[in-house]
């Protein structure tokens, strides 16, 4: 009988222990799964990087900057995404800025269309302002409906002048915005830029160290960098001068350069005034530079509407870095010059 009861005790215990079991499982652990699952749910999602130098969906919008003497000291260029400097008539140099998601109180000084620059533009979507045009200009922006802004339309409203003479149309990014908008303009863009970025620091592994470069557009026009290690940027200069903002008095810099060698010609426009043919379809080769290292390029355009293809030596495309970028177009046969540290000497690296 005493044996029976035993039993019967620790049959008691083991349901009671198996029911505290189950209890346990079915309902403690599984309030605890939910709940941490609850919190995985709430928690913010860490945020994806993102690119500083191009990002949101305003559409770009292309500035016409004079490049000659007269125009100096420049104002906004370094708040610019991307700049194309390519020669015009008379072995001077002129620039088109690409300015996106940004508000720059002055750009400038503004001067007319060239046809190539539009050519560009339209590579980006952007809205193409200029102060004027040459005939091919006109025609290119015409016949394929580029959205542009003439500031000769609108001098001394959204443009404005400071000084006498051709170097003194200014205007702002708040300006144009407001004319695009008048012009019933797209003002939405793509996200995504014509050219790969990485948001991280993007080393060039097989690249040359390199100090310096000197780029000749003409006898009267040349440009050079030089590399700021600190900053892990490039100091730009023009005609040996330091390239500086007349805003900020700051030394204009650039985290990429992109040198491409093409042929040029005098245009006959029926003004004989000596415009440029510039010849950017095809292929031929340039230099990539970043963060201190430079590489050997080639570059590929199919026709007018197609994007500008740029490969490193594998037939990869090139990846720039998250700053702003120079397209530097150079006149096929003039001098570039690169200075490389591991030589210690001027590299006679003319493309022809």
């Amino acid at each position: 009988m005493k044996k029976k009861v035993i039993f019967f005790v620790i049959l008691i215990i083991a349901i009671s222990l198996l029911g505290v079991y189950v209890y346990i499982n079915k309902y403690i652990k599984t309030d605890s799964k939910i709940e941490n699952n609850t919190l995985e749910e709430n928690k913010e999602p860490e945020p994806e990087p993102e690119l500083h130098i191009f990002k949101g969906t305003e559409r770009p919008i292309a500035v016409m900057i004079d490049n000659e003497p007269g125009s100096w000291p420049h104002a906004g260029l370094q708040d610019a995404y991307m700049i194309y400097e390519i020669i015009i008539e008379g072995g001077q140099s002129r620039m088109m800025a690409l300015f996106k998601g940004v508000d720059v109180d002055k750009i400038g000084p503004i001067r007319s269309a060239r046809h190539y620059f539009v050519e560009y533009a339209m590579e980006h979507a952007a809205i193409y302002t200029h102060f004027g045009w040459s005939p091919k200009a006109k025609q290119t922006i015409e016949s394929n409906a580029v959205n542009n802004i003439n500031g000769i339309s609108y001098d001394g409203s959204k443009f404005w002048r400071e000084g006498t003479g051709y170097h003194t149309a200014f205007t702002s990014i708040s300006n144009l915005k407001q004319v695009a908008k008048d012009k019933n303009y797209l003002l939405i863009g793509s996200d995504k830029p014509i050219y790969n970025y990485s948001v991280e620091e993007y080393e060039l592994g097989n690249g040359r160290t390199i100090d310096s470069i000197n780029m000749v557009y003409s006898s009267n026009h040349s440009v050079s960098y030089k590399y700021d290690e600190t900053n892990k940027v490039f100091l730009r200069s023009q005609r040996g001068n330091s390239h500086t903002d007349r805003v900020t008095k700051k030394q204009y810099f650039a985290k990429n350069i992109v040198v491409l060698s093409m042929s040029n010609y005098a245009l006959n426009d029926g003004t004989n005034k000596g415009r440029q043919e510039v010849v950017n379809e095809g292929t031929g080769t340039g230099y990539y530079l970043t963060n201190g290292k430079c590489i050997d390029i080639t570059w590929k355009k199919d026709n007018i509407k197609s994007k500008t293809y740029l490969y490193d030596l594998n037939g990869e495309e090139i990846i720039l870095n998250d700053g702003i970028t120079f397209m530097q177009i150079v006149p096929k046969g003039q001098k570039i010059d690169i200075k490389y540290k591991e030589i210690e000497q001027t590299n006679d690296s003319s493309i022809n």
